[in-house]
This record gives structure tokens, sequence and C-alpha cells, in this order.
């Protein structure tokens, strides 16, 4: 193989849903948490777990595998929050989104990511950006803007949003 050229890999994040592998960029994640139990709040969809104090910030968390149609589970010593930084049109939404484990930080080259593929797979594909082969399966690029709509993003209490500018 040749040399590198910029901008021909992509850092991500490898995480585990049940027996599912994702991935998430690594530019959208500010730190990885061991989970502990949100602060709940009321009247929040489904998938909207409630708080989660990170350095005096209420950061607003949700369970991934709730979001994406999958069972709830109780979490584990592996469970973790990763606290991203979410480019939204108008703003920069900071959430926690609760996840089964943290596997790997890997690099893909972007030959390597397919497009999402239109049938077989269980979540909307309007979610996916792509999905790496791998020997033992495939890793699902996901992308975490599209996940959450502007219904999810009105939901979170109002006095816990950034205020623009």
């Amino acid at each position: 193989m040749g040399g590198a050229t910029p901008g021909a890999e992509v850092q991500v994040v490898e995480f585990g849903l049940g027996k599912e592998v994702f991935a998430v960029p690594v530019a959208l994640v500010r730190e990885i948490l061991d989970y502990r139990p949100p602060c709940h709040v009321p009247n929040g969809p489904h998938h909207f777990l409630g708080l989660t104090d990170v350095r005096g910030q209420g950061v607003p968390t949700v369970d991934l595998r709730l979001r994406l149609g999958m069972a709830q589970a109780e979490p584990t010593l592996a469970t973790r929050i990763l606290i991203l930084d979410v480019p939204l049109e108008q703003r920069l939404l900071t959430l926690g989104v609760v996840i089964d484990r943290v596997l790997d930080v890997s690099s893909y080259e972007r030959a390597r990511i397919e497009a999402a593929p239109d049938i077989g797979v269980r979540w909307n594909c309007d979610y996916i950006t792509g999905v790496v082969r791998r020997e033992d399966g495939f890793v699902v690029m996901v992308d975490v803007g599209r996940i959450f709509t502007a219904e999810d993003v009105a939901a979170v209490p109002p006095p816990l949003r950034r205020a623009a500018g």
C-alpha cells in the first residue's frame, strides 16, 4: 500500500450494543464516563434517561439501545456514557449516550467504508453513514445528528439548553 493522503482515514470510537458494533467519529466524543444512573427528569421521550452531571453541567442523557429500537438492558460494569458534542444546524448539542461497552479507537481508510445497505438492517438507514466490513462482521458508522430528531432536541428541558452565542 502507498502512503496515506490527508483525509484518507477517519478515526472512530467503536462501541457495542448487544452483539452489534457501532462507531462514531472521535471528533464528536468529548469524553467517556463510567456509567452512573442519570438524574431523572419527568415527561421526556422513552429513551431520555435524565441528566448526567459533567463538571457542573447537566447533560441530557439517552439510552441509545432504546433510541434505536433495541431492548433495554441492565447496566453492567462495562456500561459507559459517551459525552458527545453533536453539531446541529444552529448550535452544538452536548449529549450523554449510554452504550453497553466501548471496544476500541480505530482508524479506517475512507475507501473501506461502504455505503449503508438498503435492506437487511434493523435500523432506519438514515442514521447510518456507512459500514466497515471486518472478518468478524460489520461496524456500523452512525450519524448521531440524524439519530436525534428535532423532536428529541425539543424534549430537552429548556433551562438545560445552551444559549447560542
